[in-house]
């Protein structure tokens, strides 16, 4: 898990249709302008950079490659608003070039809208079920002593968060979503800062973590994740920017390995640092996540 136009020009961002543009409004489009991504490699990205983009009339349709890091925009007008408003995702997007759109960028530009559709289901299934393990890890590294099954949860909610705000973002101007991410973002940071402290706390005073529940709730965040990149999988033949986030999304997957990984050695070792370094490691990549919503503007 990521960084407006009201306070770096003058214009006034309108808010974003109830439907996705008509065919024939991505085929009016003047404009095709690429631009490079560094930072941009998992559908959390790929999610805010919709959202912040959302309140933009001009785009007519957006097409991701993950792999790749590289963003096209389908637009008319000015480039300029765009690529400000995606530096303030603070992901080093930067424009590569502009060109007249020709039939073969317009052709990509309706598969793009179709295939963004047709996700909407997939996007529900997700938000399920990181929100159910969301409350299993939670609960069950509270009862199990475990920094890195609560920290491993919090990988999921902010996974369940960003699925969420993908959702509501339909129907609803860029404002309410960008007060939408920031209350998402504040409940992230407030628990990503939670499991630090915890981890202070228990590398001083000491902790218990019960080896055995930590391995078997990883294996089962394990499962469900592995399921998750099935899911997504499933759009693979949709384009090159959801098999790309297949893969980027097997980030999760090493995670859950990290704490089983971790409760081996625990149970190995008698010692509670492992559980430590893993709830630590996992804590502070949710932390900079929210970091990257609240940085979102309107």
């Amino acid at each position: 898990m990521s960084k407006a136009c009201d306070d770096q020009c003058s214009c006034e961002v309108s808010d974003p249709k109830n439907t996705p543009p008509s065919q024939s409004s991505v085929s009016s489009a003047d404009w095709l302008s690429i631009y490079k991504v560094p930072k941009m490699d998992c559908p959390s990205e790929e999610r805010m950079i919709r959202m912040v983009l959302g309140g933009f009339d001009t785009i007519q349709a957006l097409s991701f490659d993950l792999s790749g890091r590289t963003l096209e925009v389908l637009h008319n007008g000015d480039a300029d608003p765009i690529t400000r408003k995606l530096a303030t995702l603070d992901l080093g997007a930067s424009l590569q070039e502009t060109r007249a759109a020709d039939s073969e960028a317009l052709s990509a530009g309706l598969s793009s809208k179709s295939e963004q559709a047709d996700e909407s289901g997939t996007l529900w299934i997700l938000l399920a079920i990181n929100g159910l393990m969301f409350l299993i890890e939670m609960t069950m590294g509270l009862i199990a002593q475990s920094a890195g099954l609560i920290a491993d949860s919090l990988d999921m909610f902010a996974d369940a968060a960003v699925y969420g705000l993908a959702l509501y973002a339909v129907g609803h101007g860029v404002r309410m979503q960008v007060r939408a991410a920031h209350v998402a973002g504040i409940l992230q940071l407030i628990l990503a800062l939670g499991v630090l402290v915890e981890v202070g706390r228990r590398f001083l005073f000491g902790s218990e973590p019960e080896s055995l529940w930590m391995m078997a709730i990883a294996f089962v965040a394990l499962v469900a994740n592995t399921v998750c990149l099935l899911l997504i999988y499933r759009h693979r033949n949709g384009g090159a920017h959801m098999k790309a986030s297949w893969i980027f999304s097997a980030n999760d997957v090493v995670i859950n390995l990290g704490v089983i990984l971790a409760g081996a050695l625990v149970a190995w070792t008698g010692s509670n640092y492992p559980d430590l370094i893993i709830g630590a490691i996992v804590g502070a990549i949710v932390l900079n996540g929210a970091r990257r919503i609240l940085a979102i503007k309107g």
